[in-house]
């Protein structure tokens, strides 16, 4: 409760209920809602690490097996097409692509297409696989079911060479 001053001529101080004293909880008005949280920025991944199945060797003997590997751009899958190695052969299209996209692998100071060149066949293969999976987000493989047994597995959809879907 509140009170009041008594003004010049007024008679004794009288108590004066405070206002929320006389209005119900009803009455009341609503708490203001809390504020929604600011939205938190999403982040894309955009390198992923691998490992490759036996490793490349640098011209010392050093096996190098740990990488790195970042989201391919338009414009890295439309350069190796002005390669002539890659106009001669087409083939060689991963591994010009391959080159510019492994931004680590071991100690090397740097990757590029020779050193892609130089891999055994499997690590090839490996890494053509795992740039299909980061830069097609999973979206190259499908859910089916096999019509003997009705057992669920998955195939791929992908295309066979890097560049192509």
């Amino acid at each position: 409760m509140r009170r009041t001053t008594a003004r010049a001529g007024a008679g004794p101080i009288a108590d004066v209920p405070a206002p929320e004293a006389v209005a119900g909880p009803e009455q009341m008005p609503a708490p203001a809602p809390a504020p929604a949280p600011a939205p938190v920025p999403q982040r894309l991944q955009t390198e992923f690490p691998f490992e490759l199945p036996r490793g490349y060797v640098d011209e010392a003997g050093t096996v190098h097996k740990d990488g790195v590997m970042r989201l391919s751009t338009a414009r890295d899958e439309l350069i190796p097409l002005r390669d002539v190695r890659v106009q001669e052969n087409p083939a060689y299209l991963s591994v010009v692509l391959l080159g510019r996209v492994i931004t680590r692998l071991g100690t090397l100071a740097m990757v590029h297409d020779g050193t892609v060149e130089n891999m055994f066949a499997s690590d090839l293969a490996f890494l053509q696989d795992f740039y299909r999976q980061i830069n097609a987000e999973g979206h190259t493989r499908a859910a089916v079911e096999c019509p003997h047994c009705s057992e669920p597995f998955e195939v791929e959809l992908g295309g066979s060479r890097l560049g192509e879907s």
